[in-house]
C-alpha cells in the first residue's frame, strides 16, 4: 500500500459545533477496515456505518464532510439512501463518493444521475481513494470559502448600498440647506437694499409732505390778499397794505419760488429712484442680452445711497433742497472711472446682484476701519482687451490678509464679526461670474490696505443664445 502525503482539510468558514468527520458505509468490515486505512492521511476523523439506516442516522445529527458509500447492502441499498439524503435539506449538499463493485456504466450514470459527486470501483486502490477524497474535500473547502465571501460580498453590497442612500439623502439635505442659505442671503441683501431705498424715498418724501402744508398757507394768503384787491377795486387801500405786511408779501414770493423749486426736486429724486430700482432689478428682461456696465454700477450705487452715505441723514420734514443734496462728514466717497467701451453680453441681472455684492461687502469694511482716512471707494472700467472689460472696485478700508484672500470666495467663509454675516454672498457672485459667464472675480494680493476686488467678462458670452 503506498503511502501519500497528508491532506489537512481546510474547514469551511462557518464554524462547525462538531469535529469535522468522513462516514464511510460499507457492510463489510474488510472494506471499512481498508477505507479507513487509506483515509488516515487526511487527519480527518473516519466513521463507519454498516448500513444504509445507520448512515442517515449519523448525518441527520452530524453531517459530515464527505460519504463514501457501498451500493450492495441489506436494507436500504446505497442508491436509496443517497437519494434519501439528497431529499433532506439538512444533508442535501453533503458530496457522496459511491464505493462499489458494480462497474457497468449504466450504474455509475445512475449514481451521478441521483446525486453523486463521484464514483470508485472495488476493489480499491488506495492511492486512487485518496486522490478523489483529497479532491472533494478540496473542492468542498474552495465552495465554503466562495459561499463564504459571496455571503460577505452580498454583506458588504448591501451596507454599500445603504450608505449609497444615507449619503444621497444626506446630499439631498445638503442641497436643501444650501438652497435655504442662498435665500437667506438673497432676502439679507435685499431686506439691506429696500431699506436703503426706503430711507432713500421716505426723505424727499417727507420733504415733499412737509412743505405742502408752508405751500398751503403761502397760497391762502395770496388768495386772501387778492380778495382784498378784488373788494377795492384792485385800488390802493389800508387793509392792503396791512396785509402786505401781515404776511411778508417779498419774502413769500422768494421763498415760494423756493419752496416749488425744491418740492420739483424731491418729485425728480423719487423718480429717479424708482427709475433706477428698475434698471437694477431689470423686471423686464430675462436672459443675457447687451447692457450697459456704468449704468448697471450707478443704479446699484444709488440704491446703496443710503449706506453710502452712513445711514445717518436725519428724516425730517425740515430738510431744504440743500440739505437732501447732502452727504453727512461720515458718508463714503465714491470715485468713478469709466472708460469708453462698457457694454458686454451678460444676464444684467446677475451682475448687478455681483455689483451689489462687492459693493455691499465694501460698505462694511469701511465701516470698521479706524484709519483716519476718509472713506472710498473707487470703481475702475476699462478694457483687458478686444473680447473681454474689467470692472476694479477698490476700498481703502482694512488690509486683508493672504488667508483671507485665499478663502474669500469660499461658501460660508466670513471676516465680518459673528451673527453679521453667512459669508455666502461673495461665494454667490463668484459663481455667477465664472460659472455663469465664463469670466473672472479675483482679489488683488499686493494692497498693503484695504481690498480690491476685479471682475473681468467676456464682451460676448459664450451662452448668449
Amino acid at each position: 500500500m503506498g503511502q501519500a502525503a497528508p491532506l489537512t482539510m481546510t474547514a469551511p468558514p462557518a464554524q462547525l459545533s462538531y469535529e469535522p468527520f468522513i462516514l464511510v458505509v460499507d457492510d463489510e468490515p474488510a472494506n471499512l477496515s481498508l477505507l479507513k486505512e487509506a483515509l488516515s492521511p487526511t487527519e480527518l476523523k473516519v466513521r463507519v456505518a454498516t448500513n444504509g439506516n445507520k448512515a442517515l442516522e449519523i448525518s441527520k445529527v452530524s453531517p459530515p464532510q464527505l460519504i463514501l458509500l457501498d451500493i450492495a447492502m441489506p436494507g436500504i441499498d446505497g442508491f436509496e439512501t443517497c437519494q434519501r439524503l439528497k431529499a433532506d435539506p439538512a444533508t442535501a449538499n453533503i458530496p457522496i463518493i459511491f464505493a462499489s463493485a458494480f462497474s457497468a456504466i449504466d450504474q455509475k450514470v445512475k449514481g451521478f444521475t441521483i446525486g453523486a459527486v463521484d464514483y470508485i470501483t472495488k476493489p480499491f486502490h488506495v492511492e486512487e481513494v485518496l486522490a478523489r477524497v483529497k479532491a472533494q474535500l478540496h473542492l468542498q473547502s474552495l465552495t465554503g470559502m466562495l459561499r463564504h465571501k459571496n455571503e460577505s460580498l452580498e454583506i458588504e453590497i448591501q451596507a454599500r448600498t445603504q450608505a449609497e442612500a444615507q449619503l444621497h439623502q444626506k446630499f439631498q439635505e445638503l442641497q436643501d440647506t444650501q438652497t435655504q442659505l442662498i435665500q437667506a442671503k438673497k432676502m439679507s441683501s435685499l431686506g439691506q437694499m429696500v431699506g436703503g431705498i426706503a430711507h432713500e424715498i421716505n426723505n424727499p418724501a417727507n420733504f415733499i409732505l412737509g412743505n405742502v402744508k408752508h405751500a398751503r398757507s403761502y397760497f391762502n394768503d395770496l388768495i386772501d390778499l387778492l380778495q382784498l384787491y378784488e373788494v377795492h377795486g384792485f385800488q390802493s387801500h389800508p387793509d392792503i397794505e396791512a396785509k402786505i405786511d401781515d404776511i411778508d408779501l417779498d419774502f413769500l414770493k422768494t421763498d415760494l419760488a423756493k419752496l416749488l423749486e425744491s418740492m420739483e426736486k424731491g418729485g425728480r429724486r423719487i423718480k429717479d429712484i424708482v427709475l433706477c430700482l428698475k434698471k437694477f432689478s431689470r423686471i423686464d428682461e430675462e436672459g443675457y442680452k447687451v447692457a450697459d456696465l456704468r449704468e448697471g454700477l450707478d443704479s446699484t450705487l444709488l440704491l446703496l445711497q443710503h449706506q453710502l452715505q452712513g445711514g445717518k441723514q436725519p428724516e425730517t420734514e425740515q430738510l431744504d433742497s440743500e440739505q437732501l443734496d447732502s452727504a453727512p462728514q461720515n458718508a463714503i466717497n465714491v470715485q468713478k472711472e469709466y472708460g469708453e467701451i462698457s457694454s458686454v453680453c451678460c444676464n444684467p441681472k446677475q451682475i448687478n446682484q455681483v455689483f451689489l455684492q462687492i459693493l455691499t461687502n465694501a460698505i462694511d469694511a469701511l465701516a470698521l476701519s479706524h484709519s483716519g482716512e476718509h472713506p472710498t471707494i473707487h470703481i475702475e472700467l476699462s478694457t483687458v482687451d478686444d473680447h473681454s472689460v474689467r470692472v476694479t472696485i477698490t476700498n481703502n478700508g482694512p488690509a486683508m490678509g493672504p488667508d483671507d484672500i485665499e478663502h474669500v470666495f469660499d461658501p460660508f467663509f466670513t471676516t465680518k464679526p459673528v451673527g453679521s454675516g453667512k459669508g455666502l454672498g461673495l461665494a454667490i457672485a463668484y459663481q455667477i461670474v465664472t460659472d455663469q459667464h465664463s469670466g473672472k472675480l479675483y482679489c488683488n494680493e499686493n494692497l498693503e490696505q484695504g481690498a480690491q476686488f476685479i471682475i473681468e467678462l467676456p464682451i460676448q458670452s459664450p451662452y448668449a443664445s
